[in-house]
């Protein structure tokens, strides 16, 4: 790999992982256009360890209170007085508890998929891909239409905590999400909104519930590490490591405002035609 690809990959990684297109779907489409089919799994974890760097940075107020909550329920200390109603994650202990135990059935749910889908995604053709990149934008496109609908009814629905049942179910659109050419971020902030989630919670409890899920993957294909020295190279794999966490992190910030003027269904006008031209020049 050269330092060209190493940085134009971890560009492409920092913009698509938090944007809802799919970062895994299109460094697959761009390893394949390179000729780097030889770069092993590893190379596109730590690409993403390094936008979760970029995700723990911008919500770092909320994952310190929720590390002192859990800290504090586990030792059955007092909680502090602090109590911010418009933070559903981590502005209460109650609220922070609920949080916690959510993540866990969603990282439980996601593992036990992941364990199978990364069996797979070695061997997928490209064009399983491009469709991910249709299935993604359906998904938008579903979630936008009910979530106007809810708005239309005023649900009160919406302004609860992630409750087990909402968690299994992101669990599982998360764990879909592994999948190339389906968007981690996409699934499961459409999956959460299906099931009555509000869009604000629904993205920020995405990209929390990715630090266990990425770490996770990152555990998974560790056995891998010493391939990178031979198919991609300390100085690629540096550059592309930091490109992807500098334009992640903006990339992220761009999306959160975009979550809350509820526009990523916005996205699937990208999606469809690059699904549609993947499948037929592929």
């Amino acid at each position: 790999m050269t330092i060209l690809q190493g940085i134009l990959l971890g560009l492409l990684q920092g913009i698509a992982e938090f944007l809802p297109i799919s970062s895994s779907g299109h460094l697959a489409v761009a390893q394949h256009l390179f000729n780097l089919n030889e770069v092993p799994l590893i190379f596109d974890i730590l690409l993403h360890l390094s936008t979760l760097a970029a995700v723990c940075i911008y919500f770092r107020k909320k994952i310190i209170r929720l590390f002192g909550i859990f800290i504090r329920w586990i030792f059955r200390k007092p909680a502090p007085d602090y109590y911010d109603e418009t933070d559903l994650l981590s502005g209460s202990e109650q609220y922070g508890r609920k949080t916690i135990i959510a993540i866990i059935f969603t990282t439980l749910i996601t593992g036990m998929i992941g364990i199978f889908t990364s069996k797979l995604i070695p061997d997928l053709p490209i064009k399983i891909t491009c469709i991910g990149f249709i299935v993604t934008a359906l998904l938008l496109i579903i979630s936008s239409i009910i979530e106007k609908h809810n708005d239309s009814k005023k649900s009160q629905s919406q302004n609860n905590n992630i409750n087990i049942f909402q968690a299994l179910f992101i669990g599982l659109m998360q764990g879909i999400g592994t999948l190339p050419g389906i968007s981690r971020s996409g699934s499961t902030i459409a999956g959460a909104q299906l099931i009555g989630v509000n869009r604000s919670l629904a993205g920020e409890f995405s990209f929390i519930v990715s630090i266990p899920a990425i770490l996770g993957a990152f555990l998974l294909e560790l056995k891998d590490l010493d391939q990178l020295q031979s198919t991609v190279g300390l100085l690629p794999l540096l550059l592309g490591c930091l490109t992807s966490f500098v334009s992640g992190y903006f990339a992220l910030s761009l999306l959160m405002k975009l979550i809350k003027k509820g526009k990523l269904e916005w996205f699937a006008t990208y999606l469809i035609p690059l699904g549609i031209l993947g499948i037929i020049f592929f």
